[in-house]
């Protein structure tokens, strides 16, 4: 794939979830709003990590988190990095209905623009879209989904930049992804940062070899040890050194996508 001179693959670093929005949407949330560990240390640290790398990443956030965390929101921005779309609260995206498809997109889009934030792009909680969402992306003007999936031009011209499960921290760090692990042939016991390293090292390495693209998700929340920091950092030191690679946010790659019509012709 053609990306920007002199690169020959384009990556993607991605954050997912902003506060406590997915927990309060499940029940699980019973301290104080405002006051989730992601934010007050886990986040800091993340962003003084792509400050130093000179990286700038994509955050998938809660449309409810916006009114909760604006200084959090206003510092992604200030410091380059695009925030785009993850639902209002988290919700499972393929289980709505259509009325509450497009209640959520109402509600989420009126306190993007009440809190100065333009989406570009939506990641669907879950991973996976409706037939009808394609038709709202595009009433609403968003430029780009990142689901599971294929990479390439979707219905009503939105670009897919997709992200895999083995590409996520959750799949090696979280009980709950036992199944998934189970399906893509490993162990259902959590696996761990090491494993996460060594997936995404070779993963990064057949990307440049086939210049495609990757989207790598990290969540704050699992950002709970040494060693997990220790592997996002050589994650995001990997990606940063290398030449070859284009680290861009995803509205970027979108951008490129479209302006070069051409050249990416893929239809998913």
């Amino acid at each position: 794939m053609p990306w920007p001179t002199p690169h020959r693959a384009a990556i993607s670093l991605t954050l997912d979830n902003l506060g406590e929005a997915a927990d309060l949407h499940r029940g699980l949330w019973q301290a104080p709003i405002g006051t989730h560990p992601s934010i007050t240390t886990s986040l800091p640290r993340i962003l003084g990590l792509l400050s130093k790398h000179a990286l700038r990443a994509t955050y998938f956030a809660e449309s409810w988190s916006l009114a909760v965390y604006p200084a959090v929101i206003a510092a992604l921005k200030e410091q380059g990095h695009e925030v785009a779309w993850h639902g209002w609260q988290h919700e499972v995206w393929h289980a709505l209905a259509g009325d509450e498809e497009r209640g959520n997109f109402e509600r989420s889009f009126a306190a993007a623009e009440g809190h100065g934030v333009v989406y570009e792009g939506f990641r669907p909680p879950g991973g996976r879209v409706n037939g009808r969402t394609w038709g709202l992306l595009r009433e609403y003007g968003v430029r780009y989904v990142s689901p599971l999936g294929g990479f390439g031009v979707g219905e009503e011209g939105v670009v897919v930049l997709p992200f895999e499960w083995k590409g996520v921290d959750a799949f090696y760090y979280m009980e709950s992804f036992g199944e998934i692990r189970k399906e893509y042939g490993e162990p259902e016991e959590v696996l761990g940062p090491e494993a996460l390293k060594a997936w995404l090292f070779a993963k990064i390495d057949e990307v440049k070899r086939t210049g495609g693209y990757l989207s790598i998700l990290f969540h704050p929340f699992l950002q709970t040890s040494e060693e997990r920091f220790e592997v996002l950092e050589e994650v995001l030191r990997k990606i940063s050194e290398d030449p070859d690679i284009w680290c861009a946010p995803c509205n970027q790659v979108a951008k490129w996508v479209l302006e070069h019509p051409d050249e990416f012709k893929t239809q998913v």
